[in-house]
């Protein structure tokens, strides 16, 4: 069905974009020959001499009948040209295709014009009062004519040429689109079997000790992995789910780690209503307990912080322990894979926008800050 729609939409999409290109050419050529007769007739008005000044309307008619055949010439070139292939040709093999075509059009404009002019002076008996034979008005017509259709069919490839370069960035842009959706998608399924392997190992270690704690488990595992599939296809969600969440992952951790784990909260309420994209805090909160927790006899504290300042949602979660010394990427013995796929959900969905940065705050003290824009989720 998602599919069947979309095509609907791009098909929609397409045949509106050829309406408003039919649209633009239809008054591009009323406008461009509609100038060409209009300056012309003004011409003749203003410097007319000898019989065009004693009767202008007649050679305002001949320009209507020119500016006429000029607009069906270049009218029917333009489905010539879509006929031979021509809009799929570079300019090396499309320049002398348009100059032969615009020297045939201009010819025959030539012919056909004064050929009318010759015919109507032999009906009606008005004698040829140019000083200038009908053969060199008609070679002057026709160099003119090929400079002039020749500059049509430029600007007509030139706007076709345009509008292929924005289509192709168009069909760019919507391939770089599914693309950063595809890996959005990997990486957040990259995500859901990483914290159901953790939670796992949490419960398994809970069954033979405290059954009744066990099943009470089951119900925030099973809280956990709900969460995990209405979330898989959401870009965000709200911060105070995503919270939630992260409370039952710690309840199971506790039970595993009993006093070695300690929590403190620190959110402000107005981060609560804040979007934020699914599983971002689990995986921070999940790192700081496999490497700031587990790794240590004595355990430790985690602390987590909201705080939602100039127009960016601020979060911090701090562990006891250590980074790696080769460039303070991860955690010792960590593979980074976690906070890696939630660097690159971020990067993905906000670009720029977002950073996340895991550094050592004193010598025994390991800090994730993550800023994102502040959006809020949608009602």
């Amino acid at each position: 069905m998602e599919n069947s729609t979309s095509t609907h939409v791009v098909l929609a999409d397409d045949a509106r974009r050829a309406r408003a290109k039919e649209r633009f050419y239809v008054l591009s050529q009323a406008f461009g020959w509609g100038c060409f007769w209009a300056l012309q007739s003004v011409y003749i008005l203003v410097f007319a001499q000898g019989d065009d000044a004693r009767d202008p309307w007649n050679s305002i008619a001949i320009i209507t009948m020119v500016a006429t055949e000029g607009l069906l010439l270049t009218h029917y070139s333009r489905q010539l040209i879509a006929r031979w292939g021509w809009k799929q040709l570079g300019w090396r093999a499309l320049g002398p295709r348009l100059l032969g075509l615009s020297t045939v059009q201009a010819l025959i404009w030539s012919v056909v014009g004064y050929g009318y002019i010759l015919t109507l002076c032999k009906l009606t008996g008005v004698p040829w009062t140019s000083k200038y034979s009908p053969a060199l008005l008609i070679f002057i017509s026709w160099i003119n004519g090929t400079s002039l259709l020749a500059g049509w069919h430029c600007i007509y490839f030139f706007y076709h040429l345009f509008d292929r370069f924005n289509r192709s960035e168009i069909e760019r842009l919507k391939l770089a689109t599914t693309v950063k959706e595809s890996e959005l998608r990997s990486l957040k399924s990259q995500v859901n079997p990483h914290f159901i392997f953790n939670s796992l190992n949490s419960l398994r270690a809970l069954i033979d000790e405290d059954p009744a704690r066990a099943r009470q488990s089951v119900t925030q595992l099973s809280n956990l992995l709900r969460y995990s599939l209405q979330s898989a296809q959401a870009e965000t969600v709200a911060f105070e789910d995503e919270l939630r969440v992260v409370n039952d992952y710690l309840a199971l951790e506790q039970v595993r780690h009993e006093e070695r784990l300690r929590v403190r909260l620190d959110i402000a309420p107005e981060t609560l209503g804040l979007a934020v994209p699914p599983l971002l805090l689990q995986t921070l909160v999940e790192n700081a307990v496999k490497y700031g927790i587990s790794t240590r006899p004595e355990g430790g504290e985690i602390v987590v912080v909201a705080r939602c300042e100039g127009g960016q949602l601020h979060l911090r979660v701090t562990n006891p322990g250590t980074l790696a010394p080769a460039g303070g990427a991860a955690r010792s013995g960590s593979t980074g894979l976690g906070l890696k796929n939630a660097a690159e959900r971020l990067k993905i969905s906000f670009g720029d926008r977002a950073k996340l940065q895991l550094r050592s705050e004193t010598p025994s003290l390991v800090v994730a800050d993550v800023s994102l824009p502040v959006q809020m989720t949608r009602a």
